[in-house]
């Protein structure tokens, strides 16, 4: 297939009415996902359990009630539209400055695999499977550190995981979010703005968190401290203060949750 025929088809893609309603899906199934995950936290916070606060765990919840399955599936075909969308852009992309062009292709093409890694997990639980990504991230962790120049390996995807938690961050606190969408006026819009500052910086608190775990492990030569957003979530509990930022964090995430739908709605698409 040439250059040519594949920007056509991306053309096609981008252009289709369907396919934009799938990634508008995409963007509510992403809040329901959050807000669970939020939710979770929260219970964790004030002791009362809640399961795993992560991806996986917030498809374990979503499984248990009625026509869960279907949902799961919902999420599938939603994310992964979501995510096809975003290599659609990163491959259409016609920014004139080169360095600013591959900046977001690589930004948009690491948010698709995020959203096809989640889609992955909704895949996994709706076919009766389960997913534990603590255990996951610990495998993964204990395979570099077996390997020569593994530990450096290991902080280097600590550190670049702290770096997209402190993007999160940046993102919310400049409100970097507002390009994308077509934000009304009014009150809404303000609240709109609202949710995806407060959103934002509370997912990338926990985001960076996972990157600190990465690099306690490869210091102390431990994966079992390496650990997932939810071993990072709950890391959170054990510092000063920890249940009040816990619950912070995770009402935060529920936050970014609502923001999901009204990207939903306002994204530019």
């Amino acid at each position: 297939m040439t250059p040519d025929t594949l920007k056509a088809t991306a053309n096609a893609a981008q252009n289709s009415r369907i396919f934009r309603t799938l990634a508008r899906i995409g963007y509510v199934v992403l809040g329901i996902v959050h807000l669970i995950i939020g939710a979770i936290a929260i219970s964790i916070a004030v002791g009362s359990g809640g399961g795993e606060a992560d991806q996986g765990g917030a498809m374990e919840q979503i499984s248990r009630v009625p026509f869960g399955v279907l949902v799961l599936w919902v999420i599938v075909i939603g994310l992964a539209a979501l995510g096809i969308w975003q290599i659609v852009e990163a491959f259409l992309e016609r920014d004139p400055d080169a360095k600013t062009r591959w900046g977001r292709r690589i930004k948009q093409v690491g948010t698709a695999i995020a959203y096809f890694a989640i889609a992955a997990t909704a895949l996994v639980s709706a076919l009766g499977g389960s997913s534990d990504s603590s255990q996951s991230t610990t495998a993964f962790s204990a395979e570099l550190l077996a390997n020569p120049g593994g530990v450096v390996l290991l902080v280097l995807v600590g550190l670049v995981t702290v770096g997209v938690g402190v993007a999160f961050v940046v993102r919310g606190a400049r409100k970097d979010f507002e390009k994308q969408l077509a934000i009304p006026p009014g009150k809404v819009g303000d609240g709109i703005r609202v949710f995806g500052v407060v959103g934002y910086v509370a997912k990338g608190i926990a985001v960076a968190v996972v990157g600190v775990l990465f690099v306690v492990a490869a210091i102390t030569h431990d994966p079992e401290k390496a650990g997932g957003l939810d071993a990072a979530l709950k890391s959170l509990a054990e510092l000063p203060f920890g249940q009040v930022i816990l619950w912070l964090v995770g009402a935060g995430i529920m936050i970014y949750g609502a923001y999901c739908f009204a990207r939903a709605r306002y994204a530019r698409l």
